[in-house]
């Protein structure tokens, strides 16, 4: 597996995170968890941003993206 392919996967699985951390929000009524699970959300938003940024990073820096001459 290449970079590329492992930071595809890290970026899906910190997305699916973020979906679970914002359902995980939105399904309870207790205050403490509710603010709890949207920093969390905050936290792997920001996780995200990070991961992509390097993903396209890679991507457009990878000699196998680049045409042939």
């Amino acid at each position: 597996m290449t970079i590329q392919a492992d930071l595809e996967k890290a970026v899906a699985s910190a997305q699916s995170a973020l979906g679970t951390y914002e359902t995980f929000a939105a399904s309870t009524q207790d205050d403490t968890a509710k603010a709890m699970y949207k920093d969390l959300s905050g936290d792997m938003e920001r996780h995200v941003a990070v991961l992509k940024g390097r993903l396209n990073y890679v991507t457009e820096n990878n000699p196998m993206n680049k045409p042939i001459s």
